[in-house]
This record gives structure tokens, sequence and C-alpha cells, in this order.
């Protein structure tokens, strides 16, 4: 009977990042060294919660700053393979307003692109399917917080 593989554990942390607009919110995007469009995310630096690596992720592969972490949305997690290694990443979300600026695409770490989608738009254009979860999970968060700051007026 063969052993079972270990695989290594990952920990990870991103953003969905959204901004309000005259035509409701709009979703960000990035496109990924292989070419899919996804959410900025990556590793947790030694000693940093996932919270302060979403922010500090979400702003170096979009170059936007002046972002509101509304709360968490969850996580996802998958296996994958590198350098023959079996790997299982854990990555945390975020709800991240942004409230200014213009994205940049961190093109060092191979992020060709970003872009603002509404959120069907998002959802039709996102490549990975565990994404979708977070992205619905964020835009029930940001009806939320839409209706919410609406009330009591």
């Amino acid at each position: 009977m063969g052993r079972r593989e270990r695989a290594k554990k990952e920990t990870s942390a991103g953003g969905v990042v959204f901004r309000l607009t005259g035509d409701g919110p709009k979703y960000l995007l990035i496109k990924d060294p292989y070419s899919k469009w996804g959410l900025p995310k990556g590793h947790l630096r030694r000693g940093e919660g996932p919270e302060d690596a979403a922010r500090r992720e979400v702003e170096e592969e979009t170059g936007l700053g002046e972002l509101v972490l509304h709360r968490p949305l969850g996580e996802i997690d998958w296996y994958f393979r590198f350098r023959g290694r079996l790997i299982h990443k854990t990555c945390h979300f975020f709800l991240c307003e942004s409230l200014a600026g213009v994205p940049k695409p961190q093109t060092e770490e191979g992020i060709t692109q970003c872009c603002w989608y509404s959120f069907d738009e998002a959802v039709d254009t996102l490549s990975y399917d565990n994404a979708r979860t977070i992205l619905r999970e964020a835009g029930a968060a940001v009806r939320d917080l839409h209706l919410d700051a609406g009330q009591g007026e």
C-alpha cells in the first residue's frame, strides 16, 4: 500500500475590491501571469495577519491606496503542484472598498491588467470557479452595505 503524499500548507490573503459609481458598484479584476482573470492576493509575510496581508497585496498588485477593509468574505482552498511538491493553499479574502485612484497592474509580478467590471460582468469574466464563490459573497455584502447606508435618512 502506497504512502499518501503530505501537502505543504501555505496561507495567503487577498481582496475583492469594489468602488461605488453612478452606475452601481464596480469590481476590480486582475489578469494574472497565466493570462487568467482573478482577484488580487498573495502570501502572508512572517508575523503578518491575513487582514494586513490582504491590504498590502491589493495595494501592491493594483496600485490602489485609500482602501477601506469592510469585513472578511471567507476563504477558499485548493491543491496544486509547484516544483514537484504538492501544496495545499488557503486564501483568506476581505471586502475592500477603493475610494480613489486609477489601478495600475504590478507588472513585475506578471499582472498585465486591472479592469473594473459590473457584478455580472465580473462573474462572467473570472477564470476561477472558487473566486466566483467569493465574488458572490462580496456582491451580497456590498448590497447590504449600500442598503444600510441608505437607511435612517
